[in-house]
């Protein structure tokens, strides 16, 4: 990484201890707009510096003879599996975690885990993410019908629901689990009040919600976040928007594209079609040809879909650069809709569902 220092076959530990701190300092802070030249130049940096400084990801981009001093474009970046979250320690630089994630899932299905080492970096990462397509979080009510990912007290999901309520100025934020009338109570009184309403709900929840409850609350936002958990028979995710926007009086549903292996977010405020803040970028890859292809003369064609790899600048101390187990396909408008799973991926709950 430093050839000046190289030559002499030792790093002078002073300087170089200066420069890794400079380094991290600056990749902490990355919550702001890039231009496309600048986020390039901005995730080559990281990839080198992840490469030195995740054993992990190294033996990964060496184990599959990334070139790697000769990579110049972030298409030719090594992306890492998602799928070593579940069998490895995940980290950039040696650290002690503040806490470490779960994904969430049914019974019998194996996790992935991924050590935190700054929970200041994840809420600045949600929080940055969520006002750049929201706006300011305290102007809103927040509502949450998550009961299954309360039993996993590492989701980082829960932890940054629990982050808006807590922070919230409006006593009536917080968590239902099971406690239906009262959610709609809550619901009734703030369409009433002129009150702006999030409610965050797990796909089963919703539908069991709906069953006993109805009301023509067009104003609310809701988020749908995926997954039937075993409680329900899988559904396409239109059948349930469709349910879910009849049910609660609303022109669309909204979701998240989120994973414990990731500290930020894209958005979909309707049909499926998601975004990305600017410190993230999703890439599609031929799911046949997971590799990256490199030569002297590279050029990089995007397929139309294809598998999800992701580019998350808050993961500076993990790793930067997954390969998901997800489908995509990018429309005219440059959106991303989610189509589904890889067939050899196993189904998880953060996400998706089968459609």
């Amino acid at each position: 990484m430093y050839p000046h220092f190289r030559k002499h076959g030792v790093y002078p530990l002073f300087l170089y201890f200066c420069m890794i701190k400079s380094i991290i300092m600056n990749f902490e802070n990355p919550f702001h707009p890039f231009s496309e030249t600048a986020f390039d130049a901005y995730a080559l940096s990281l990839f080198r510096f992840q490469y030195e400084n995740n054993q992990v990801y190294r033996a990964f981009c060496d184990g599959i003879q990334a070139p790697v001093k000769q990579i110049n474009s972030i298409h030719q970046i090594p992306f890492l599996p998602v799928s070593f979250f579940k069998t490895h320690d995940i980290k950039t630089t040696p650290f002690e975690p503040e806490t470490v994630f779960h994904s969430s899932g049914t019974t019998g299905m194996e996790f992935s885990k991924h050590p935190v080492k700054s929970l200041a970096l994840y809420e600045n990462a949600f929080l940055s993410s969520f006002q750049y397509f929201y706006g300011d979080p305290s102007d809103y009510v927040f509502l949450a019908l998550l009961p299954n990912y309360l039993e996993n007290k590492n989701s980082s999901l829960i932890y940054m629901m629990n982050h808006l309520i807590q922070n919230s100025p409006y006593a009536e934020s917080g968590f239902f689990l099971y406690n239906h009338q009262d959610l709609h109570k809550t619901l009734l009184k703030m369409k009433e009040m002129g009150h702006k309403t999030i409610l965050f709900g797990v796909t089963f929840a919703l539908l069991d919600f709906l069953e006993s409850f109805t009301l023509d609350f067009p104003e609310l936002i809701v988020f749908e976040t995926g997954g039937m958990k075993g409680r329900r028979k899988e559904m396409v995710k239109e059948e349930v928007h469709a349910l879910i926007q009849k049910g609660l009086g609303v022109p669309t549903v909204h979701s998240e594209y989120g994973m414990c292996e990731l500290l930020s977010q894209a958005y979909s405020k309707g049909e499926n079609l998601f975004t990305t803040p600017p410190w993230m970028k999703i890439i599609l890859r031929d799911e046949k040809e997971p590799i990256p292809y490199y030569s002297d003369h590279f050029k990089y064609i995007e397929p139309q879909s294809g598998a999800i790899n992701i580019i998350d600048f808050a993961n500076v101390y993990s790793c930067s650069f997954i390969a998901t187990e997800d489908l995509g396909r990018r429309n005219r408008n440059g959106l991303i809709e989610i189509i589904g799973r890889m067939d050899s991926a196993r189904l998880r709950g953060c996400n998706l569902m089968v459609i």
